[in-house]
C-alpha cells in the first residue's frame, strides 16, 4: 500500500450563508456542493459560486452527465440541473445514514458513514448490487480512469484512500491534515480531488497522485 500525505492546492470559502460543506460533484466545468437546504454552483476558477437551487441537500452529491443526485434524509433525488425540478426518487440504502455519492459505469456508488461500507446500487430503483466494506467511517466517493477513492474521517483525521473496487482492499493513502477534514470527494477527472470541508464551510482542492 502506498501511504502520502495529500498536498491541498486550493481552498475555496467559506461561503457567505453557508456553515456546512457536505457531498460534491463536478460536471466538466463547475463544482457542485450540498449544504443543507441548498445546491450551490462553483467555478472553480473564479473561487465564486455562481448559483444555487433550493432542494434538500444532506450529503453526498453526483452527476450522470445530465441529472444531478442528492442525497437527502433517506431518500436519493434525481434533479435537473438546468430547472433545478426533482425528477424522481429513490430510496438510499443506509436509510439515512448515507454519505458520499458517485456515478460510475451506470450505477450510483453510496458511502454509509458508521456502516463503514460502499454500496453500488441501481440508479432506477435503489436495489443495492454489490458492497464493499471498510475499516474506517466512510464519507465521500468517486471514480476517476476506473479507480475508486473514498474519504474517511473519524474524530479529528481524515484520509483520502484509493481501494479495489473488487475487495474494498486499501491500496493508497492520502494523509489529510489535522482538521482538514473531508465530507465530500468528487474528481475533475484530471489532477484534482475536490474536497468538501464539512463544518469549515470550505471546499479543498487536493492533488491527485501521478500515475508512472
Amino acid at each position: 500500500m502506498k501511504l502520502a500525505a495529500a498536498e491541498i492546492i486550493r481552498e475555496y470559502g467559506p461561503f457567505p450563508g453557508i456553515d456546512n460543506v457536505h457531498g460534491l460533484t463536478f460536471d466538466g466545468r463547475h463544482v457542485w456542493f450540498a449544504s443543507g437546504d441548498k445546491l450551490n454552483e462553483l467555478d472553480p476558477d473564479s473561487g465564486e459560486t455562481v448559483r444555487s437551487i433550493d432542494v434538500a441537500a444532506h450529503a453526498g452529491t453526483a452527476f450522470d452527465g445530465r441529472h444531478l443526485f442528492q442525497i437527502a434524509d433517506d431518500r436519493i433525488q434525481k434533479i435537473d440541473p438546468e430547472t433545478g425540478r426533482v425528477l424522481s426518487t429513490i430510496p438510499a440504502p443506509g436509510g439515512g445514514s448515507d454519505s458520499g455519492l458517485a456515478w460510475a459505469e451506470g450505477s450510483l456508488w453510496v458511502g454509509q458513514y458508521r456502516g463503514r461500507k460502499i454500496h453500488q446500487i441501481d440508479p432506477e430503483t435503489g436495489a443495492v448490487l454489490r458492497t464493499l466494506e471498510s475499516n474506517r467511517f466512510v464519507t465521500g466517493v468517486t471514480w476517476v480512469d476506473d479507480e475508486l477513492w473514498h474519504a474517511t474521517w473519524e474524530g479529528d483525521q481524515s484520509e483520502v484512500r484509493r481501494i479495489d473496487p473488487e475487495t474494498g482492499k486499501v491500496l493508497e493513502k492520502l494523509d489529510m491534515p489535522a482538521g482538514a477534514n473531508v465530507s465530500g470527494l468528487e474528481s475533475d477527472g484530471g489532477d484534482r480531488f475536490f474536497c468538501g470541508g464539512g463544518n469549515s464551510g470550505k471546499v479543498r482542492a487536493v492533488r491527485r497522485p501521478r500515475r508512472a
